[in-house]
């Protein structure tokens, strides 16, 4: 895979304004471990492997177990490994990430809703679109993954 252009030297100031929203939710409302599972999901559904390398690194750095790790791909299978609130919050993100498909049914926001107050759910959901974001310019301009850098 080879870059086609590095879009955060290209157009920084875009750029930027993404990060700072990123910097945002990683001061915000929810638990940093629990954003970061949601961006390597959508991530995951959304084929970014830059981004699924760096979410990765950084849930590990969290502590997260690589167990755990290997399982976000299934992690409705994947038992109490995921607490309930990482379940809700797994599963909106899937079906924001799929709105074409999916429309966001009532029922899934209803789930949302009833485990993440207003501003945790607005919060999230900002996650999710801006990691929609970020995927589709990874995989646009084929941001090349560290881990292939290292090898």
């Amino acid at each position: 895979m080879i870059q086609r252009i590095n879009y955060s030297n290209a157009a920084f100031e875009g750029y930027k304004a993404f990060a700072d929203v990123y910097a945002t939710l990683q001061q915000g409302s929810l638990p940093v471990e629990l954003v970061n599972l949601v961006y390597l999901r959508v991530s995951q559904l959304n084929g970014c492997a830059f981004c699924i390398d760096m979410h990765s690194r950084d849930l590990l750095k969290l502590g997260v177990t690589v167990e755990k790790l290997l399982m976000v791909p299934v992690w409705r299978d994947a038992g109490s490994m995921f607490t309930s609130r990482e379940r809700i919050a797994l599963a909106w993100g899937e079906t924001v990430t799929r709105v074409a498909e999916t429309g966001i049914p009532d029922a899934d926001y209803v789930e949302a809703a009833a485990e993440f107050d207003n501003k945790e759910l607005a919060d999230l959901t900002y996650a999710i679109g801006l990691m929609n974001a970020f995927n589709r310019f990874g995989v646009a301009f084929r941001s090349t993954p560290d881990c292939v850098n290292r090898v």
